[in-house]
């Protein structure tokens, strides 16, 4: 069932997503070669003790860490370790908090000093595609828009759409209906109302879209092994239109 939220809930939602649009701001800054995954998932664990919030991820459904770090050809739920990063990788970081009971959640991916100009393309068109599928985030859509935006812009630039991992409804609760695939055709699916808060997440790979998940059971790599990337953000359709509830 889809959980609409009143204009009060949606300001503490703006409130937890700032704090991660925030806290993924500090975390980028702090990306360099030689820096280890674990260190960048220690910095956001201190930006939650310093904003007095916990961390979404850390023991959601097992999860041991409180920040996702996937590098190149892994696309999501990459656990922290005592990898290093290096120049020319390409690092995606999902982050979520929960904050006076309402969840932020919000991805980016970030260069490692300079990359492939293949690499930048691939980052550049996931961000167009999210913001593509915010576009038709209105009042009298269907959610299937949102998911057929996401997979035009994608897959006219000549990459593809991971189609294993959705976007979600947000909450209460970390994940709620309803789920947002990043592909399909338009016109399906319930029409998008006031008060719908959603979290939608193109995961593009720059060769195909099958996956695999490693020994760890939680990090997803591409099955080719082709670069990967992930961006994220957490919106609220209001009479307004759509809000942008984690962007800076």
């Amino acid at each position: 069932m889809i959980k609409l939220k009143s204009p009060l809930e949606i300001d503490k939602m703006a409130i937890a997503n700032q704090i991660v649009a925030e806290a993924l701001m500090e975390i980028k800054d702090y990306i360099q070669p030689g820096v280890e995954t674990l260190e960048l998932n220690a910095r956001a664990e201190k930006i939650c003790r310093r904003r007095k919030v916990k961390p979404a991820f850390k023991g959601y459904r097992g999860y041991p860490k409180s920040l996702c770090v996937s590098v190149n050809e892994e696309i999501v739920h990459g656990i922290p370790s005592t990898r290093k990063l290096r120049e020319g990788d390409m690092v995606s970081i999902d982050f979520g908090i929960k904050y006076d009971g309402y969840y932020g959640d919000a991805a980016i991916t970030v260069p490692v000093g300079k990359i492939f100009p293949e690499a930048l393309r691939l980052m550049q068109t996931t961000e167009e595609a999210l913001m593509a599928g915010i576009a038709q985030v209105r009042v009298g859509n269907r959610l299937s828009d949102v998911s057929h935006a996401i997979q035009a812009v994608v897959e006219g630039q000549g990459f593809s759409v991971i189609r294993d991992f959705v976007g979600h409804g947000i909450g209460r609760s970390l994940h709620e209906d309803p789920q947002i695939p990043n592909y399909g055709p338009p016109g399906h699916g319930p029409f998008l109302q006031e008060g719908m808060t959603l979290a939608i997440e193109p995961m593009v790979s720059a060769g195909g879209w099958e996956i695999r998940v490693l020994e760890d059971g939680w990090t997803a790599v591409t099955k080719d092994g082709s670069l990967a990337a992930h961006f994220e953000h957490t919106v609220a359709l209001t009479n307004d239109g759509v809000l942008i509830l984690s962007k800076i």
